[in-house]
């Protein structure tokens, strides 16, 4: 890993800052390594400025293609039954989530298990006890998440996701400093992972459709099911 290197210019006054790398991508600052690379090819990450690009250095990481079409359509076929039975809310408990249905589950098939077994891996590398079940949120194409902070009380230091059927764009918003954001684009069957700081203090959210906008291209979005991992508090 680490063999390639892009420096992020600004491409004018007013736009954000974007890096183009190969994938899967990891952030680190300025400078945004890969875990591949010789294609040429890249998906761009966005920031308001070099130093809120600094301040998730390390800290965030999409995979692109991080399951298959068979596997994205097997996990579907397994949590599909028990999503079909719940409607949509277009309300929640915290005011975090608009139009959606939510579920956990603790029993998985071989293959969901293999894949989860493959998350945990990657985003828990070091083992630790993680949230028993696994939240799996599923938004209207309508629906989307505001700006939030996942509870301290019941979450650790790392949220990772799989985002299923819909590409979207996530926000990162300084808790500090509102102008400080950084936006990253979360491809159809690909891997999020967020950490430390910028799972503390920064908020993270899931851009509704009308404004599901990434470095000024359009991101359509549509129905969104994410399989949610977690780590428990030290």
């Amino acid at each position: 890993m680490r063999h390639l290197f892009t420096v992020i210019k600004r491409l004018s006054n007013k736009a954000p800052l974007r890096a183009h790398v190969p994938r899967p991508l990891k952030a680190s600052g300025l400078v945004w390594e890969s875990g591949r690379a010789g294609d040429g090819a890249g998906w761009p990450v966005c920031g308001s400025s070099p130093g809120a690009l600094d301040k998730v250095r390390g800290q965030v990481e999409v995979r692109e293609e991080f399951i298959s079409e068979a596997e994205e359509s097997a996990l579907l076929q397994e949590l599909e039954p028990g999503l079909r039975k719940k409607r949509y809310e277009f309300d929640h408990w915290d005011d975090a989530i608009h139009g959606y249905r939510e579920t956990e589950r603790v029993q998985w098939s071989p293959a969901g298990g293999a894949v989860l077994d493959r998350v945990r891996g990657v985003a828990f590398p070091g083992g630790g006890p993680l949230l028993g079940p696994v939240h799996v949120l599923d938004l209207d194409k309508t629906g989307y998440i505001k700006p939030h902070v996942d509870s301290v009380k019941f979450c650790g230091s790392t949220i990772a996701g799989l985002s299923l059927l819909s590409d979207s764009v996530m926000r990162l918003v300084s808790q500090q400093d509102a102008a400080d954001w950084v936006d990253l684009l979360l491809p159809r069957r690909s891997l999020y992972i967020i950490r430390g700081s910028a799972r503390y203090d920064f908020t993270h959210e899931i851009l509704r459709d009308e404004e599901s906008v990434f470095g000024g291209l359009r991101v359509p979005r549509q129905r969104r099911v994410t399989v949610i991992c977690r780590n428990l508090p030290a």
